[in-house]
């Protein structure tokens, strides 16, 4: 083994951000190569990487596979995040992203994982409770200052990941999500598409025997320079060769083997180390003692099996050997597992069809899923489970219920519609793992579908996903409104501009499902959807804010997770909506939202809600007048209460407060006229199951007067 680098050198902050990051790969590694190896970390120009690898590949044109998940916390770079999201400065982020590879001839290729395996559902759970307290330091320290945090204590806004895989599509991308975890198809799709690179934080690319390895952390954009990782000089210092990585991961802990069965073994290779009397950290010398046990062992499956003899695994002895092979890409062979003793690596939702028994319908959810056209609707169809991350929502604002109970009512709807019902009407259960406050996630909870009311039933999917014609067009766009309750409404909406309409049906159900949401609430989330057209990405990056309302954070959050739901039964309705009129940059902006609500609670004009813009009024009015006539016939009559300046301060955990439901007791409830059709005339779009990824002119989505 080769004397691997003083202690102390190399980069001074990355044990700390590694221990971070621990979910991304082996536990330590990434720190490990940056201050033990500093010769396995190289400076590179991915523009010039890319024309030697037009000399050296000619038939193969410079691709770079991107691990997008362990992506999206670098490419969110507006400078406020805590508010919902500033979607449109995130848009116009990715779209110079893609430029610059362009520019250089580098084609990118994108993957976003599509399940949680269950292997890895204990480490989700843990990261997820985690994150719970990491949120309730974020609302804390808003209340107490007024203000975003640092980023410091920075996370990523409400469903990133989901509208960054929409938003890659829509910009022209190759979008895959996956099915299985996503490091194992990128691993793959680099070494059988022979690519120039894989671009990630995940250090377990320094495991697979694929393409070279770059960093998005590193990566300077202007310039195309990152660090390329090289696993032949981390084998170097180490004293293993590439075939000996499956087996030093697994010994180090990973997706298979537990961490907490290695303690033992670790002791051991501590007591007998060149290294044990250097002043590196326990880590670093667990990586160097173990590789150098691995070096003295040989390399075959008797050794493999003695290994796991000796490791407490307790009833399963075959996890090293499941540990090893799970870094074998399709095509690869290991001295540790020979050909007969391997188990072919399942997708792990592709051959589960015990949900949904139609083979065609099943077909083209699994297509859809994987070419980032619908969203979770091929996990439902297949093993009938759906998960949920935490949002930012204040765990001690008792008035808002969490996001997920909020639209459980909209879900049980398309699962009814997704799944067909058994003799006698029963559906099957669906497993949902949502975090929300007092939710333990110890299991998941089992929620029954529920029909939504249509008249003349509940048509199958065949019919919504298949079927051609107008009949069929409106069928899909009704039982998408049933969804929400909302099908009663169905001439006026479709009177609107279609991002309007889907702001209008999340905005409606949100007020019928919250009872403490106010009339001033009402009229920011109007007023935002109004005065967010036309504005561009460069406009809101310079809208500055005096002050930070924590509960207009928490509904910024609950509005953003809204829009999935939408997603979600667009998906399952056939697509009555293009899903491009779905996404947030075109109907939220954390920052507008926040003035929005600030102006509203503390009784502003309507001029200076609307910004001056009396072509609005009228819009704002009958959007207004639209919603409360849906309330009212839901019984749900909507209040003024305005907030002024409060913050909620209190930092008790939640209990149901009776009160908070009787007070301000003056309501809005305006003469309701159907003058929808003098505003927001609505451009027809294609329907039916066609998948819009491409809208030339963001700008055309609503037409009003213009200012």
């Amino acid at each position: 083994m080769r004397s691997p680098a003083p202690a102390g050198s190399g980069s001074a902050g990355s044990d700390c951000c590694e221990f971070q990051r621990s979910a991304m790969g082996i536990k330590g590694l990434q720190g490990f190569v940056a201050r033990v190896c500093p010769d396995a970390c190289r400076t590179v120009d991915l523009r010039e990487m890319a024309e030697k690898h037009r000399i050296d590949h000619p038939d193969f044109p410079p691709v770079v596979v991107v691990d997008a998940m362990s992506c999206v916390r670098y490419w969110y770079t507006p400078e406020s995040w805590v508010c919902g999201g500033q979607w449109r400065e995130y848009l116009a982020n990715l779209e110079d992203f893609i430029k610059a590879f362009m520019a250089a001839g580098i084609k990118l290729v994108f993957y976003f994982d599509g399940v949680v395996e269950e292997k890895k559902r204990d480490e989700w759970i843990k990261r997820r409770l985690q994150n719970n307290k990491e949120i309730a330091r974020i609302f804390q320290f808003i209340k107490t200052h007024r203000k975003q945090p640092g980023r410091g204590m920075f996370v990523v806004p409400s469903a990133l990941p989901t509208f960054t895989r929409f938003a890659l599509k829509s910009l022209g991308q190759k979008t895959v999500c996956t099915l299985q975890e996503a490091d194992f198809e990128v691993a793959a799709y680099g070494l059988q598409h022979n690519c120039m690179g894989i671009l990630g934080q995940d250090s377990d690319y320094l495991i697979y025997n694929t393409c070279p390895y770059f960093s998005i952390e590193k990566l300077r954009l202007d310039r195309l320079v990152t660090v390329m990782y090289s696993r032949e000089d981390l084998c170097h210092v180490l004293g293993l060769s590439v075939t000996h990585l499956p087996l030093f991961a697994c010994l180090l802990g990973n997706d298979v083997v537990p961490e907490s069965l290695l303690e033992g073994f670790w002791q051991k290779c501590l007591v007998t180390s060149p290294h044990k009397y250097n002043s590196y950290n326990r880590r670093t010398n667990i990586l160097l003692a173990v590789a150098n046990y691995i070096s003295k062992v040989p390399c075959s499956y008797s050794s493999l099996k003695h290994l796991e003899e000796m490791l407490p695994l307790g009833s399963d002895k075959t996890l090293l050997c499941r540990g090893v092979e799970s870094y074998l890409l399709p095509g690869q062979q290991s001295p540790w597992i020979p050909p007969n003793a391997r188990n072919c690596q399942m997708f792990s939702l592709q051959q589960q069809t015990a949900m949904c028994q139609d083979k065609e319908i099943f077909q083209l959810a699994k297509e859809q899923h994987i070419q980032s056209e619908n969203y979770t609707i091929f996990n439902i169809l297949s093993n009938g489970e759906i998960e949920c991350s935490n949002s930012l929502e204040d765990e001690c604002d008792t008035e808002i219920p969490g996001q997920a109970l909020i639209y459980r009512p909209a879900r049980q709807h398309i699962y009814s519609i997704l799944l067909e019902s058994e003799k006698g009407g029963a559906y099957p259960v669906v497993k949902e793992w949502f975090v929300y406050f007092g939710n333990p996630l110890q299991q998941p909870e089992l929620i029954q579908p529920v029909q939504p009311s249509i008249p003349g039933g509940t048509p199958n999917l065949k019919t919504l996903w298949f079927a051609k014609g107008p009949d069929v067009e409106k069928q899909r766009y009704s039982t998408f409104l049933a969804c929400f309750h909302l099908q009663d409404g169905m001439e006026e909406l479709q009177a609107l501009e279609a991002p309007v309409a889907a702001f209008c049906c999340l905005l409606a159900y949100l007020m019928m499902q919250v009872s403490s949401l106010s009339l001033e609430d009402l009229n920011a989330f109007v007023a935002l959807i109004l005065c967010l057209k036309g504005k561009s990405a460069a406009q809101l990056a310079g809208l500055q804010l005096a002050q930070v309302d924590s509960r207009a954070v928490h509904l910024g959050a609950v509005f953003v997770r809204g829009l999935t739901t939408l997603l979600m039964a667009n998906s399952t309705c056939g697509f009555p909506f293009r899903m491009d009129d779905l996404m947030p940059w075109e109907q939220f902006d954390g920052k507008l939202f926040q003035e929005k609500y600030q102006q509203s609670h503390r009784g502003c004009s309507l001029e200076e809600l609307l910004e001056g813009n009396e072509s609005l009024y009228t819009p704002f009015q009958n959007l207004k007048s639209f919603i409360c006539k849906v309330c009212m016939a839901r019984k749900r009559t909507i209040q003024s209460r305005p907030r002024g300046n409060a913050f909620i301060t209190g930092t008790q955990r939640r209990e149901f407060n009776p009160r908070f439901q009787q007070t301000h007791r003056s309501s809005f409830v305006p003469p309701y006229h159907n003058q929808m059709r003098g505003f927001l005339w609505r451009i027809p779009q294609p329907q039916g199951r066609e998948y819009g990824s491409r809208h030339p002119d963001r700008r055309r989505r609503f037409h009003l007067p213009p200012r």
